[in-house]
């Protein structure tokens, strides 16, 4: 067994393990464990530290470094604090031991989604301030519970309250992806996620007969359009090398419910879908599309949402855009390949975006296989330490970004 703090470890890293083993896990996290980790962090850091409560027991921690020009506009650095659950059975080590092998590599769950980019930002602030730096915007670090159920107890909330207008973000680094190759992906905008439960009705009877319009029947149908269309968007996504998933709408069929007893052909039946809806969709059109599926199949055919994200925001990857000129100039400088990306799935940027703060989704992790929510997630202390070296070149440069003509 590895030991918890091995002779010679960096600090960063021993910090990085400490915070991996505190057990944010849903569907219980330990919020209170996390947030008492980060009032030490910042009481060490010499940063001001606000704690709100969006929902019972689910605490949004702000950590703030001020700048020298209150009249600007802020730099948001945002990171969620809860992780999926596990499979203790499927991993090589407890993934809440945060046990770092002979190779370097950290195990845990959050390694990579997304406590690894925690640590990074409050770590890339201590050299600042250590160096004696100041910087004109503030820079804020917001640490947010249960992104992974949906943030909404979370981020969703928390954008509506005074506590967030008084933060006057404008601008927001939030989570992004492993990439295997050397090059470092930031994500400019994001999928709409939406949940679609179509329910079925029909003529009910014993199951032996031949019953006409059931349920069954025009479930069938709607499947097969919808599982039609995910081909089609399949093959358009294989047959383009330049297209990325993100830039292409995937569902997939999730849940199958109906029927009470093998001899008795059900009235109702529904089916459940989880779609991920490009950013360039036309939403009204393609929700028209979903009602014509239905209808095509025959009465009684109907659909619901449990999810309906309607606000798909992209933020600007022009060269004439001053935060996107500030993130990918000290990239360049770095010799960072940079590969701009819409994300695939959904994060909390989707509720920064949609209040108007433009965000990119930016994990720095490079040659590293995209371990988020599998078994054995790990992430390599080199990889983790250099994310350390970029966020301190990063955050001087965002939050020295000249006064914008919104703020004169």
């Amino acid at each position: 067994m590895a030991s918890k703090r091995r002779e010679g470890e960096h600090p960063s890293v021993t910090l990085f393990r400490q915070y991996l083993r505190i057990r944010t896990v849903q569907p219980e996290p330990d919020y209170g464990a996390a947030v008492a980790f980060l009032e030490e962090r910042a009481c060490q850091l010499g940063l001001g530290c606000q704690k709100v409560e969006v929902a019972a027991g689910r605490v949004v921690t702000v950590l703030t470094w001020p700048g020298t020009n209150p009249r600007l506009s802020s730099l948001l650095l945002n990171s969620h604090t809860d992780v999926v659950p596990v499979f203790k059975e499927h991993w090589s080590h407890d993934p809440f031991e945060a046990f770092k092998d002979a190779d370097g590599y950290i195990y845990g769950r959050g390694a990579q989604d997304m406590k690894c980019v925690s640590i990074q930002y409050l770590e890339a602030v201590r050299r600042l301030k250590a160096e004696g730096h100041h910087f004109p915007r503030t820079i804020h670090m917001t640490f947010v519970p249960d992104e992974e159920i949906g943030g909404h107890r979370g981020m969703e909330l928390f954008v509506k309250r005074p506590e967030f207008q008084a933060l006057r973000a404008g601008f927001a680094l939030d989570e992004g992806l492993a990439n295997p190759t050397d090059a470092f992906t930031v994500f400019y905008s994001e999928r709409s996620p939406w949940w679609v439960q179509v329910t079925s009705t029909g003529k009910p009877g014993h199951g032996s007969r031949f019953i006409e319009d059931t349920a069954a029947e025009k479930l069938h149908k709607v499947v097969s359009s919808i599982l039609a269309f995910r081909e089609k968007e399949r093959q358009r996504l294989q047959s383009d090398p330049q297209l990325k998933q993100g830039a292409v709408t995937s569902v997939n069929l999730t849940k199958l419910e109906g029927g009470v007893a093998y001899n008795v052909v059900p009235a109702t039946m529904s089916a459940s879908f989880d779609f991920r809806v490009a950013p360039d969709v036309d939403l009204k059109a393609f929700e028209e599309q979903l009602q014509g599926w239905c209808q095509a199949a025959g009465e009684g055919v109907t659909f619901e949402f449990a999810q309906k994200w309607t606000e798909p925001r992209v933020t600007s990857t022009d060269d004439s855009d001053p935060w996107w000129a500030a993130f990918s100039g000290v990239c360049k400088d770095m010799n960072l390949t940079l590969e701009p990306e819409i994300f695939p799935a959904a994060t909390d940027s989707r509720y920064l975006r949609a209040v108007g703060v433009p965000a990119l989704g930016f994990s720095p992790m490079n040659h590293t296989p995209v371990l988020l929510h599998d078994h054995d997630e790990r992430l390599h202390e080199a990889v983790f330490l250099h994310g350390i070296d970029i966020y301190t070149r990063l955050l001087p440069a965002l939050a020295s970004v000249p006064t914008l003509p919104s703020e004169s």
